[in-house]
C-alpha cells in the first residue's frame, strides 16, 4: 500500500492564503467510539489565517513542506561442514486457471468489463498508438549543456550506519524550527529544454516544477535526453498506477494462525501477493514521535529515534526547512519531531523515515505540510477534473485551512457528499494525531496504519474488482464495516468465503507461490528467464532455450526477448522484487527490433502500482532498471539463508572433496604407505567415491573403506586410521 498517491499530474495553490480562512469547530467534527470528548483544533490551525497557521504549526513539528520519497580445512575433528544447496533444476512453474466450481458458487456482480485482448507487440506503433503522451514510455529531451541526470535509484541506497558515541553539540535546542518553506531538492534534475533533435518540454511541465520546486516532478513526468555513444535514446517509464482497466479483477484473503496472505488475481492469474504476519513489523505508514539522535552534516542525514532497536534513517530531502540549508541549520540532537516510514527495515538497511507526514483516504490524500491541491492525470476527463478542483478547492479553504491535498484517480465520478465526508475523516485523525505529539513523550507511536485487509479494501476495491472474497468471518465483518463506511455501494463485492477447501487451494494459487522460489522461469516459445535476488541489485538473465523459431536469428531472438520483457514485469510484482534491477536480453543487431522489446517492456510495466523507471538498453544487451521497493520482496520473506551453504547458494563439488580428503590422509599418515583408512561420507557422496575408489587407493597407497552417514552434510566427513 501506498501512504501517497504519486500519480498527481495537477498541482495548484489550495486556496487564496492571502485572506484568512476560519476553521470549524472541532465539536462538528465527527468523532469515533475512542474519543475522549471533542477533538481539539490544533492551534496552528486557528483562525488567524490558513498560511500563518499551517507555519505555527509545522513550527511545533519542525515539519515545513516536502514530498516524501515514493514511497537484501583443518583438523580431523572439525572439518568442514555444508550441505548441498539442489543444483538439480526444477522444472518452471506452470500458472493453472483458477478454479471453475469455485466461480461458479461465487458468481461475480454484473457488471462485466470486457476484456480487451493482449496488443500484437510486433507492430508496437498500433499496439500503443501514435500518443506520444503515453505515460508508459515518454521520449526524453533535455538541453545539451545542462547537468548530469536524476541519480537511478537514488533512494534505494544503503542508508549509513549510525556512528557511536557523542556529536559534538551545535549549542541549544530552539524552542522552534525555522518557518515553512517549500521542500529543497534532494537530488539535482536537469530543466526541460529543446536538445538537438529533441523536442521541447512542455509548458505545464515547465510550471509543475516551477511551481512546486521539483518536488513532485516525477508525477508529472520528466522529459529529458540520454547521450549513448553520440545517438539520442529515449528513457522508457511507466508512470500508470494500477492495473489496466480492462482486466477482470478479484481479490482472495486468506487469514490463519499467524499470516494474513491477499492475492490479487487478473483475468484468473496470480498478479500480486501481499504477505503480513503478525510477528513481523509492518510499520510502513506509522506516524511516530521522535527524538533526533545524531545529525551528521557530511553525510546530510540524522538518526530518530522512534522506539525501536536501529535508529531510523531521515535524509535531507525528507527533512522540512528551508531550501538550501545544511541539515543541522534545521535539526538539533534532543530535537522533538513527527515522522512517518516510508521505508521498512530490509536486510542490513534501517527503515527510513520523512516528515512530510500524508494520510491516505479512498479519494483523496490528505498533506497538512503542503499547501497545494493535485489531481490525479488519470482522470482524462477536462469537465470531471473541473468539477473535483471545484469542489476540493471549497472544501480545502473552508475545512482544512489551506492545508494540501492529493485527489485520487478512484474520486473520478466521486459525489461532493463522499469527499466532504472523507475530507472530514481525514481532519479529525489528523487532529487525535496532532494532539498526541503535544502532549505525549517521545519516542511514541502517534498513528498506525490500517491493516493490509483494510488497507486493500480502502486502496483497491473498487467497481472494477468483481469480488472481495475472505475466508476468516472476524476479518470479513471488520472489511464490511470499513466499506461501508467510506464505499457503502460497494459493500456487496465484499464476501466470505466458507468452503472447506483452503481458498488459496481452490483457485490454484499455492503451486504459484511455491514456484516463486524457484530461479528459472520458462517462458511459453520455450526460453527462459533466470531470476538471482542480491541485496545490492537483481540479475535477470534472458536465454533462447530450446526455442529455434521458423524464421532468422534475428526474429527468434526479437521474439523470445518480448517475450521475456512480459514475463519479467509479472514477476516483478508478483514477487516484490525492488531496487536495481539488470536484464540481460539477448543481443539483437537491429535497431527497431530494440525499440520493439522496449516498447514491450514499459507497456507491460503499466499495471504495477509501483514506481518504476526503465532506462535505455546498452549496447551489450543489458536493460538498467528501478523499481519501487517499500517492503522486502516476497522471496526474502518467507525464505532463510540455507545453514549449510551460509547462503552462497554452492557447495564443493565431489572432485573438489576427493582431493582434500586424499590430502588430509596424506598429512595425517606421513606419505607412509600401508594400512587402512574408513571414510565416513554423505550418501550421495560416499556414492561417488565408491566409483572412484581403485583411484583413491592408489593415490594414497593404502586400502580404502568407505561407508555411509546420512547425519552427515555434503561437505562434512571423517576420516579414520585403523
Amino acid at each position: 500500500m501506498t501512504n501517497n498517491e504519486n500519480e498527481v499530474t495537477s498541482n495548484k495553490p489550495a486556496a487564496d492564503a492571502s485572506a484568512p480562512q476560519a476553521q470549524p469547530a472541532p465539536e462538528s467534527l465527527p468523532t469515533t467510539p475512542s474519543e475522549s470528548g471533542p477533538t481539539a483544533q490544533p492551534p496552528a490551525a486557528s483562525a488567524a489565517g490558513a498560511d500563518s497557521g499551517a507555519r505555527q504549526e509545522a513550527s511545533k513539528i519542525a515539519a515545513p513542506a516536502m514530498t516524501p520519497a515514493p514511497r537484501d580445512a583443518g583438523s580431523m575433528a572439525d572439518a568442514p561442514s555444508g550441505t548441498r544447496s539442489g543444483p538439480s533444476e526444477d522444472p518452471s512453474p506452470v500458472v493453472e486457471d483458477s478454479n471453475s466450481q469455485m466461480r461458479e458458487q461465487y458468481p461475480r456482480p454484473d457488471a462485466v468489463i470486457a476484456h480487451e485482448p493482449e496488443p500484437d507487440y510486433a507492430q508496437p506503433s498500433e499496439a500503443l498508438g501514435a500518443d506520444e503522451d503515453d505515460a508508459s514510455m515518454e521520449a526524453v529531451s533535455d538541453d545539451a549543456d545542462a547537468g548530469p541526470l536524476e541519480a537511478v535509484a537514488d533512494e534505494e541506497e544503503a542508508p549509513p550506519v549510525e556512528p557511536v558515541g557523542p556529536v559534538e553539540e551545535r549549542g541549544p535546542i530552539p524552542s522552534a524550527p525555522p518557518a515553512p518553506q517549500p521542500r529543497r531538492e534532494g537530488r539535482h534534475r536537469r530543466r526541460g529544454g529543446r536538445g538537438r533533435g529533441g523536442e521541447p518540454a512542455r509548458a505545464e511541465h515547465r510550471q509543475e516544477r516551477d511551481r512546486h520546486d521539483g518536488g513532485r516532478r516525477a508525477a508529472e513526468g520528466h522529459r529529458g535526453r540520454l547521450e549513448r555513444g553520440g545517438h539520442q535514446e529515449r528513457e522508457y517509464r511507466s508512470d500508470h498506477r494500477g492495473p489496466a482497466r480492462d482486466v477482470k479483477r478479484e481479490i482472495l484473503a486468506n487469514t490463519n494462525f499467524e499470516e494474513t496472505r491477499i492475492a490479487i488475481l487478473e483475468n484468473g492469474h496470480l498478479a500480486e501477493l501481499l504477505w503480513e504476519r503478525k510477528n513481523s513489523q509492518n510499520i510502513v505508514g506509522n506516524i511516530y514521535k521522535g527524538v533526533v539522535e545524531n545529525v551528521l552534516p557530511g553525510i546530510s542525514s540524522a538518526f530518530v529515534n522512534i522506539g525501536f532497536e536501529k535508529n531510523a534513517y531521515l535524509y535531507i530531502s525528507d527533512v522540512l526547512g528551508e531550501k538550501g540549508a545544511a541539515i543541522d541549520a534545521t535539526l538539533r540532537k534532543g530535537q522533538h519531531i513527527m515522522i512517518q516510514v516510508a521505508k521498512e527495515a530490509i536486510g542490513t538497511k534501517g527503515m527510513k523515515v520523512t516528515m512530510d507526514v500524508s494520510l491516505p483516504g479512498r479519494f483523496l490524500v490528505f498533506t497538512p505540510f503542503q499547501s497545494y491541491v493535485g489531481i490525479s492525470k488519470h482522470i482524462g476527463d477536462a469537465a470531471e477534473r473541473a468539477r473535483l478542483s471545484g469542489i476540493v478547492d471549497r472544501l480545502v479553504a473552508e475545512q482544512l485551512g489551506g492545508k494540501g491535498v492529493v485527489v485520487r484517480t478512484e474520486a473520478e465520478g466521486a459525489s461532493e457528499a463522499e469527499l466532504e465526508r472523507e475530507v472530514k475523516y481525514l481532519l479529525q485523525t489528523w487532529n487525535q494525531i496532532y494532539k498526541k505529539f503535544e502532549t505525549e513523550p517521545p519516542p511514541a507511536l502517534l498513528h498506525k496504519d490500517l491493516d493490509i485487509a483494510l488497507q486493500v479494501a480502502r486502496d483497491l476495491l473498487s467497481d472494477k474488482v468483481y469480488v472481495y472474497l475472505l475466508d476468516n468471518r472476524e476479518q470479513h465483518k471488520n472489511v464490511v464495516e470499513f466499506v461501508e463506511a467510506i464505499s457503502p455501494e460497494l459493500k456487496d463485492r465484499v464476501r466470505l468465503y466458507d468452503a472447506k477447501t483452503q481458498i488459496f487451494k481452490a483457485f490454484n494459487l499455492e503451486g504459484d507461490i511455491e514456484s516463486m522460489r524457484r530461479t528459472k522461469v520458462t517462458l511459453a516459445n520455450g526460453g527462459s528467464i533466470i531470476i538471482q535476488e542480491a541485496e545490492s541489485l537483481c540479475a535477470i538473465d534472458v536465454n533462447t532455450g530450446r526455442f529455434t523459431g521458423s524464421k532468422s536469428q534475428e526474429e527468434t531472438v526479437t521474439q523470445t526477448n518480448i517475450e521475456a520483457a512480459l514475463e519479467i514485469a509479472h514477476q516483478l510484482r508478483l514477487r516484490n522484487i525492488g531496487g536495481i534491477i539488470v536484464v540481460d536480453f539477448i543481443d539483437m543487431r537491429k535497431a527497431s527490433n530494440r525499440q520493439k522489446v522496449m516498447e514491450a517492456f514499459a507497456h507491460a510495466c503499466k499495471g504495477d502500482r509501483a514506481k518504476i523507471r526503465i532506462l535505455p538498453i546498452t549496447r551489450l544487451g543489458l536493460v538498467e532498471l528501478t523499481r519501487e521497493r517499500k517492503r522486502e520482496s516476497t522471496v526474502s520473506l518467507i525464505t532463510e539463508e540455507c545453514p549449510q551453504c551460509k547462503g552462497c547458494g554452492r557447495v564443493l563439488s565431489s572432485e573438489t572433496l576427493r582431493i582434500r580428503i586424499q590430502r588430509e590422509i596424506a598429512q595425517m599418515t606421513g606419505g607412509r604407505p600401508g594400512g587402512q583408512v574408513r571414510l565416513l561420507l554423505h550418501p550421495a557422496l560416499a556414492e561417488q567415491f565408491r566409483g572412484q575408489q581403485p583411484a583413491i587407493e592408489k593415490n594414497i597407497q593404502r586400502s580404502v573403506k568407505i561407508q555411509s552417514d546420512p547425519s552427515l552434510p555434503w561437505e562434512d566427513y571423517r576420516i579414520v586410521l585403523e
